[in-house]
Order: structure tokens, then C-alpha cells, then sequence
């Protein structure tokens, strides 16, 4: 009789190469917000998928890139700690993107890794055969010869089984019983997954230049005797020009975003939700220790 098997997979690569969106397929569930903007995941985010046989915990990481804040600091230091003590590991490439100097860094970072590396080359639907095998080949010679145990070459967004990494990251699981109660997705506190959403929509919403400078708190959050769920929210934006297009013409925006965000929370908790959105002005937050922990981002 088979033991059952559990353990960590940190999922790694630099923003956008769609670490999210093939933790949410992995887990058949959304757990992790997926925008087309880089950096959109800030948190070592969790996902656990359980079978009879086996737990994995999945690790999504903050995409590899610079810091130029404080906040670009704490996210990096996040995919460093995701990579301690794991199971094995999914790097990602992205196949309709050129290989650039963040790639190469996390490829010969790879050769110091003491656990199974799987090579995942993403969106093989937007390239074509031999533009995926140059980025293979330039992945590959990046690395000592047996660094990486195998390579994927899939679309996590349209591929509607990813059986074969599945069972790879599977077979690398040591025996061991489960971390996690079965019915359990992600470790993540309420208040996080709501903030997510609600950043997530602003992702989705907003111009360009104003989400990154975005950040959420949930000031309260609590079930009232109607059965109803009060949430009030704080977004915290760097500029009055910024707050300005957040809230929109006669409070348009901020309407729009949360009645988006609403109606996915309410899918997320099976509640009626009562969402109420202001938006503060905290001039350079992101370089402010105080408020990075104060919206989760520091000192964890």
C-alpha cells in the first residue's frame, strides 16, 4: 500500500509569466488574483490542493524583478524565503516573451536548489514551435546538466489538464501525512483574500500608471444580525491626482470597483456582503515601514 505523500512547491518566475493563473488551475479554484499587469502578486500566497493520496501546499510568489521601494523589497524577500525548506519547485518562462536578465538570474539560481526543479515554459498558445524551443535552449544552457528534472512546455490558461506536472510534483512530495484540514484551500486570513479582490479590481479598472501605487486595508470586517457582511475598506493611493481618478467622475469608479469586488466576495464566502470603499492619500507609502505593516506587508 502506497504511503500518502505531502509537501511544498514554491511556483517561481518573474512577473506576468502566469504563476497565478496555474496555481488557480492546479487547485481548480481561484485563490489568487490574476490581472494582465505585472507585480499584481505582492504575498507569498498558499494554495492547498488535497487528495486521498497526497497534500500539496503551492506556493505563488511575488514576480522577480528590481525593488525600487521598500514594498519591491518585501516582495522579493518573500519569493527568496518561498524557495527555504521546499519540496520542489516550478520555475516559470513565459513563451511569448523574450528571455531577459531576470530569467537567466532565476535559471543559474536554480543550480544551487537541493530539490526536484520543474521547468514550466507558459503560454505555448501565443508562440510559435521553434520561438519555444530557442527559449528552452537558452534556459537550459543557463544551468549544469541534471538541474532541472524535467520541462513543460504548456497554457495554464487554456490547457485543461495539467496531469503530467501535476503528477511530477506529485511523485516529488516526500511521505507524510497532511499539514492542513482536507476542506482547506489556502491559509490565507479573510481580510487578506478581500483586499485581494478589491486590488484586484483596480487592477483591472484603473489606468496604468495608478495601481501599483495602491494598497488595501480592511478596517472592519464583521457578520451583522441580518446575516449580512460589513466590510469597510481603506484604499491607500501616493497622489490627490491618483485618489481623483480612483473615485472617478461623481464617485463613479469607486462605485464600479466595488460593486465588482462585491459581487466576487460574495461568490468567495456564499454571503450577502455590504462593501464600503474611501480612499485615503499617504504620500511614498510604499517606502513607509509603518504602513506596509499596517496593510500586511511588513514584519510578518
Amino acid at each position: 500500500m502506497d504511503m500518502h505523500k505531502s509537501g511544498f512547491a514554491a511556483i517561481i518566475g518573474r512577473p506576468n509569466v502566469g504563476k497565478s493563473t496555474l496555481l488557480n488551475r492546479l487547485l481548480r479554484q481561484k485563490i489568487a488574483i490574476v490581472t494582465p499587469r505585472s507585480q499584481t502578486t505582492r504575498n507569498l500566497i498558499k494554495g492547498i490542493l488535497t487528495e486521498p493520496e497526497y497534500q500539496i501546499v503551492f506556493l505563488d510568489t511575488p514576480g522577480i524583478h528590481k525593488p525600487k521601494n521598500k514594498l519591491g523589497e518585501f516582495m522579493m524577500k518573500e519569493q527568496r524565503n518561498s524557495m527555504d525548506g521546499v519540496d520542489c519547485i516550478i520555475a516559470m518562462l513565459a513563451a511569448d516573451e523574450f528571455f531577459g536578465p531576470m530569467d537567466k538570474e532565476m535559471m543559474q539560481g536554480l543550480c544551487k536548489a537541493e530539490c526536484p526543479v520543474f521547468l514550466v515554459i507558459n503560454k505555448t498558445d501565443a508562440a510559435q514551435a521553434d520561438e519555444i524551443e530557442k527559449l528552452k535552449f537558452k534556459a537550459l544552457e543557463c544551468v549544469h546538466s541534471g538541474a532541472i528534472k524535467k520541462v513543460f512546455e504548456l497554457s495554464a490558461l487554456k490547457d485543461d489538464s495539467l496531469d503530467e506536472l501535476l503528477s511530477a510534483v506529485v511523485q516529488a512530495m516526500p511521505d507524510g501525512p497532511a499539514f492542513f484540514p482536507d476542506d482547506i484551500v489556502s491559509d490565507s486570513p479573510e481580510k487578506f483574500l478581500v483586499s485581494e479582490v478589491i486590488r484586484e479590481r483596480m487592477l483591472l479598472l484603473l489606468k496604468e500608471e495608478v495601481p501599483h501605487g495602491t494598497g488595501v486595508e480592511i478596517e472592519k470586517m464583521q457578520q451583522r444580525s441580518n446575516g449580512v457582511t460589513y466590510i469597510m475598506a481603506n484604499i491607500m493611493c501616493e497622489r490627490d491626482s491618483h485618489k481623483g481618478i480612483i473615485i472617478g467622475k461623481n464617485g463613479s469608479m469607486l462605485k464600479q470597483i466595488g460593486a465588482e469586488a462585491r459581487i466576487e466576495l460574495e461568490e468567495l464566502f456564499q454571503c450577502r456582503i455590504y462593501l464600503e470603499l474611501f480612499v485615503k492619500v499617504q504620500k511614498d507609502w510604499r517606502n513607509s515601514q509603518s504602513v506596509l505593516k499596517q496593510l500586511g506587508y511588513w514584519g510578518r
